[in-house]
């Protein structure tokens, strides 16, 4: 490993990690490696280039991962990235289950982040989809008939609120769910906050 200087939160975060800790160390060294920048951003240790995010190291239930902040962009010649959720647009990663596939996949996974690397120095962006191009529920259409101020306040809100109250109202499978989501947040809206605000 290069001596590229440690972050003290990614130290503490490792020391706290219940689980994949070995595997998150693992990562660590590869990403290092890689001459990247460590930082400590939402909760995780994340890895940059002249101050622009590549790549996060984060856990969940069933493995680890890579979240390649741009992730979109890489050719995947490998075809291991995968799409968090449908609505995620830029965002990719690589799952790890064990020490022993990491190690078994350095060379790949560096081949990925140096990619990773030259797309950033590129500059190249993700584009990204327009909120207009989202499908808005039908009950919250019919809601937007109902009441105009609503679709006035809704429309006035920032396109990263209405994608999360689209989002948000169109996730339950049944219509009378989708309705009682609407009816709870219809005072949010037309105070002009978002979904989590």
């Amino acid at each position: 490993m290069t001596n590229r200087t440690m972050n003290p939160k990614v130290d503490g975060f490792l020391i706290k990690a219940k689980n994949w800790k070995e595997e998150f160390e693992e990562l660590r060294k590869i990403v290092l490696d890689c001459e990247l920048t460590e930082d400590f951003k939402w909760m995780h240790p994340c890895y940059t280039f002249e101050g622009k995010n590549i790549v996060l190291i984060h856990g969940f239930k069933d493995y680890c991962a890579l979240l390649f902040h741009k992730g979109a962009l890489l050719k995947d010649a490998h075809g291991i990235l995968i799409q968090q959720t449908e609505n995620v647009q830029a965002a990719r990663q690589i799952r790890f289950t064990s020490v022993q596939q990491i190690e078994e996949m350095q060379l790949i996974i560096k081949a990925y982040i140096d990619e990773a690397i030259e797309v950033e120095k590129a500059g190249l962006q993700v584009e990204y989809k327009k909120t207009t191009e989202y499908i808005i529920p039908e009950e919250l259409e019919n809601k937007f008939v109902e009441i105009p101020d609503l679709k006035t306040a809704f429309e006035a809100l920032t396109p990263g609120r209405q994608r999360a109250y689209i989002f948000h109202f169109s996730e339950p499978k049944q219509s009378k769910t989708r309705d009682s989501r609407i009816e709870k947040y219809l005072p949010h809206i037309l105070d002009g906050k978002g979904l989590n605000d």
